[in-house]
C-alpha cells in the first residue's frame, strides 16, 4: 500500500449531508480535501431519505387534490396512481440534485474516491487498498434503518423505508411499526395513494417528541383521513402468511395487511469501521464528541448521524461547516440543537424549532406561558382548507422559547419562528412586524400580537 507524499489537511468519511458540507466548506477555506463514499455523494438524505419521501408526499398531495377537486368548484377525478411515473418523477429530481452536487466536489477540487474507507490510524483511512494520509480526518458514515429485536427484514412482506422508496406498485394494506416522523410520513403518502394505512407506535402519542399539543393535532387529522392508528402498546411478534403479514401486539390485539414497513428510527452506521481499534471513545455504536464535534482522539472529529445529535440532513450540514471552519482556524460557536427547526412533512405537517411546554416548565417553573392561535381566523388557510393551530411558548416575562405548528405547508413557515427562537425575540417585537395578507405567515405574526396582549384576528 502506498500513502500519498503529503498528508491532505482533511479527509472525509462518508460523503452524506454532513461529510460533503464539510468537504465544501473546507476546500472554500483553501484547505485540501479526500471525500471518500461508499455509494453516490449526497448519502441517505438525498437517495433513500429526505429528499425522495418529499416527492412521494408530494405525489399524494397532487392525488389528494385530484380527489377532491369538486370542493374547490374544479370537477376532478383521479384515475388512478401510476407508481413507474411517481418513481420517475422522484428518480429525476434525485439526478437533478446529484448532478448538481458532483459538480459542486468537482468544481472545489475536492479528491473524491468511491469506495468503502475504513479508518486504520488517527490519521489513516484505507480504501480500495490505498491509503490516503490526512491532518485531521473526519467521519461521517451516517446511519442505517434500524429494526426491533426478532423482526427479521426480507425486503418484500417486512421492509423498511429504503425498500419502501423502491416499490413497484401501491400496496392495498400496510402497518407502520413506528410513529416518528419516517413513519406519518410514510403512512400520510400512502393513505394519499389509497393504501389501508395502520400505525403501531409504543409510546402515548405520534410524532412523541414534539409538543403533546402538536400530536394530538395530528392524531385529529389522521383520524379524519381515516389512517388508523395503535398508541401505547409495543410489538410482540411479526409472522409472514400466505397473503401478507400479521402484527401482534402485546396487549393482544392483531393487524394484517399487505406488508410491514418497519420504521422504528435509524441506528449509527459505525461496526467494523476501525473507530474503536483507533481508541476513538463510543456509546451503543454511536461516536462520542464535544460540543464542538471533536472526539476524544485529537485528530479525528465525527458529524451527523454517526454522532448523538439531532438526525437530520440540515443539523449534518451545520456540523460539517463547524467542524471545517474550525480546522480552518476561524471562530466557532457551538450549536444549540434546541434551536434547530424540526419539520414532519405529513398531511397536515408539524413544524417546530425551541422547547416543548413540558420542556420550558421544566427549565423555567410556573412562570411559562402559553399562547395558540387557532388558524381558524387566518385567510389563507381557510383558502387553502387547512386546519391547526400554532402555538407559543415564553419563559416568564422574557423570549419566546418554542413554536410549534400543525397544518399544511407550515414547514415553510418554520424559518421565521426558527430567527425569533434563536433572536430570543420578546412578543412585543415580533407583533411590530407586519406580515404579508393573506398569508398563512400572518398566523405566527397574529399569534405574537395575541400574546403581546393586542390581538387581531383573535380571541381573547
Amino acid at each position: 500500500m502506498s500513502a500519498p507524499s503529503t498528508p491532505a489537511d482533511l479527509v472525509i468519511l462518508g460523503g452524506g449531508s454532513g461529510g460533503y458540507a464539510a468537504a465544501l466548506r473546507a476546500a472554500e477555506l483553501g484547505l485540501s480535501v479526500v471525500l471518500i463514499e461508499k455509494d453516490k455523494v449526497g448519502g441517505t438524505c438525498l437517495h433513500r431519505g429526505c429528499i425522495p419521501t418529499k416527492a412521494l408526499l408530494h405525489s399524494g398531495e397532487i392525488a389528494d387534490s385530484a380527489r377532491e377537486g369538486e370542493q374547490f368548484g374544479v370537477k376532478t377525478s383521479l384515475a388512478g396512481i401510476d407508481m413507474d411515473g411517481v418513481n420517475a418523477y422522484k428518480d429525476g429530481v434525485i439526478s437533478r440534485l446529484y448532478k448538481g452536487l458532483q459538480g459542486l466536489i468537482k468544481s472545489r477540487k475536492i479528491t473524491y474516491v468511491e469506495g468503502a474507507g475504513k479508518l486504520v490510524s488517527p490519521t489513516t483511512v484505507e480504501v480500495n487498498g490505498q491509503t490516503y494520509e490526512g491532518r485531521h480526518i473526519l467521519l461521517a458514515t451516517g446511519s442505517y434503518a434500524r429494526t426491533l429485536p426478532g423482526i427479521e427484514i426480507d425486503g418484500t412482506k417486512v421492509i423498511t423505508s429504503d425498500h419502501a422508496l423502491q416499490l413497484d406498485r401501491v400496496p392495498s394494506s400496510a402497518i407502520i411499526l413506528g410513529g416518528g416522523v419516517i413513519g406519518c410520513e410514510f403512512a400520510s403518502a400512502w393513505k394519499s395513494f389509497g393504501v389501508d394505512v395502520t400505525i403501531v407506535e409504543g409510546l402515548p402519542h405520534l410524532v412523541p417528541l414534539e409538543d403533546e399539543s402538536s400530536s394530538k393535532l395530528l392524531e385529529r387529522a389522521f383520524r379524519r383521513r381515516k389512517i388508523e392508528f395503535s398508541l401505547g402498546s409495543l410489538v410482540s411478534g411479526v409472522q409472514t402468511t400466505t397473503d401478507g403479514v400479521k402484527v401482534t401486539l402485546q396487549n393482544g390485539k392483531e393487524y394484517e395487511a399487505e406488508l410491514v414497513l418497519v420504521a422504528v428510527g435509524r441506528g449509527p452506521t459505525s461496526q467494523g469501521l476501525g473507530y474503536e481499534e483507533a481508541g476513538v471513545a463510543m456509546d451503543r455504536g454511536y461516536v462520542l464528541v464535544d460540543e464542538y464535534c471533536q472526539t476524544n482522539v485529537p485528530t479525528i472529529s465525527a458529524v451527523g448521524d454517526l454522532i448523538p445529535t439531532l438526525q437530520l440532513a440540515h443539523v449534518g450540514f451545520g456540523e460539517g461547516i463547524l467542524v471545517a471552519e474550525r480546522l480552518a482556524g476561524l471562530p466557532v460557536v457551538p450549536i444549540d440543537y434546541a434551536g434547530v427547526p424540526r419539520i414532519t412533512y405529513s398531511e397536515p405537517e408539524v413544524a417546530s424549532v425551541g422547547l416543548t411546554e413540558a420542556q420550558a416548565k421544566e427549565r423555567y417553573g410556573d412562570g411559562v406561558e402559553v399562547l395558540t392561535y387557532d388558524l381558524g381566523g387566518n385567510g389563507r388557510s381557510q383558502i387553502l382548507k387547512t386546519a391547526g393551530a400554532v402555538k407559543l411558548v415564553r419563559a416568564a416575562d422574557a423570549a419566546v422559547v418554542g413554536v410549534h405548528m400543525v397544518a399544511s405547508r407550515v414547514g415553510e413557515l418554520i424559518a421565521e419562528a426558527q430567527l425569533i427562537y434563536n433572536w430570543e425575540a420578546l412578543p412585543d417585537e415580533v407583533a411590530q412586524l407586519i406580515h404579508p395578507h393573506p398569508t398563512q405567515s400572518e398566523a405566527l405574526g397574529e399569534a405574537h400580537l395575541a400574546l403581546a396582549g393586542k390581538p387581531l384576528h383573535a380571541h381573547s
